[in-house]
């Protein structure tokens, strides 16, 4: 299986500029590293075989969240993808709770469904319904379900759906790093529900850390579903404490900077200016509209939503077929002000240009 170049990119330099690194050259790979994730992606360097069509799977997909941009756009890929490939889905919401979720499981169960699509959501929180559905001889696959890409059997999962969590992490880092040329000054947003999204953030922290001239300021601790009644205050508080020190915020997920701009707004911040905002996942919509029109958002590093849904949808295929998983990670892409038209960013989504949709109905050997 091809490696995307950005993850060679990414996994050589973090060998290359341990602790002892010069901080000019740490400021040089982040920049060049940030500027090889702006390419387009309009190549394919997915799976180009595979097992025919199962005929007549019935899926559910159980959301976390379908506020969340990321879970709802990979929900639709799934819808599209088993629609091109002949089984029926039902899709259903965990509604942003631990309880919702686990309603939500055990709703999915009593449907007696073949697969299982966990969207959003750690093995570990649903541990109980997982073991029911190994036992019952459904099979699941995960969606953002682990901190790597692939199959986890000891979480029950026959592969996690996923971008490399330390490439993105390090991509959105080295954005903030390039953009102040090695003086970031930087406050972390995360969500410790999840275990990906503080992976994420540790790996970011990390990353900002390694600049000499760089500083993380704060680390803060939100949940995510509750980020329009915490975030206008939060950043208010931010300002007030750290003023222009903060010139960066990364967050794990767009959702963070939907509800920060009026409050920067009122403290007479410019939507272009600091602190200037990078997500590491996953390419909402609102976050395109406001990388586009430059209020709020500088970047974010996108999941290739729909795509992985077509590839949720493969490697249930593979496991209905009896074979392994694909072996596909999905490329790291950096959007920013810059190529947000491309790649699908003219529907405000990161949808790659590289004929996915045609490369896996050759596999399946549908038209």
């Amino acid at each position: 299986m091809k490696v995307f170049k950005i993850a060679l990119l990414v996994g050589a330099c973090a060998l290359a500029f341990g602790s002892a690194a010069r901080a000019d050259d740490y400021v040089d790979m982040a920049t060049k590293a940030a500027k090889a994730a702006t390419a387009r992606v309009d190549k394919w360097d997915g799976p180009t075989t595979g097992p025919t069509a199962a005929k007549g799977k019935k899926i559910v997909f159980v959301a976390a969240d379908l506020k969340n941009g990321g879970i709802l756009g990979s929900s639709e890929g799934v819808k599209e993808a088993a629609k091109a490939i002949g089984w029926t889905v039902t899709v259903i919401d965990g509604q942003g709770s631990v309880s919702g979720r686990t309603a939500a499981m055990d709703q999915a169960l009593t449907l007696k469904p073949d697969g299982i699509v966990a969207g959003g959501f750690d093995t570990n929180e649903q541990k109980v319904a997982f073991e029911a559905a190994a036992k019952a001889g459904v099979v699941v696959v995960g969606w953002h379900s682990g901190t790597r890409a692939g199959p986890e059997p000891e979480a029950g999962i026959f592969a996690n759906v996923t971008t490399n969590p330390k490439d993105v992490a390090d991509i959105a880092a080295y954005q903030a790093i390039a953009e102040s040329d090695g003086k970031a000054g930087v406050v972390i947003f995360t969500d410790s529900q999840y275990e990906i999204a503080v992976f994420k953030a540790k790996a970011m922290e990390a990353a900002i850390e390694k600049c000499g001239g760089c500083k993380v300021l704060e680390y803060v601790d939100s949940p995510i579903a509750e980020s329009s009644q915490r975030m206008p205050q939060l950043t208010t508080t931010l300002l007030q404490k750290y003023g222009d020190k903060w010139t960066h915020s990364l967050a794990i997920n767009d959702l963070y900077f939907d509800f920060m701009g009026p409050s920067l707004a009122a403290a007479g911040k410019k939507g272009d200016g600091a602190p200037r905002n990078i997500s590491a996942g996953d390419g909402s919509e609102s976050a395109y509209q406001r990388i586009r029109a430059k209020q709020y958002q500088d970047g974010t590093v996108p999941e290739p939503l729909n795509m992985q849904g077509w590839q949720l949808v493969d490697e249930l295929n593979r496991a209905f077929n009896k074979q392994p998983w694909s072996g596909y990670t999905s490329p790291i892409h950096l959007v920013d002000a810059d190529n947000v038209a491309y790649d699908g960013g003219d529907k405000n989504v990161f949808d790659p240009d590289n004929g996915y949709r045609d490369e896996y109905k050759k596999i399946w050997g549908v038209k």
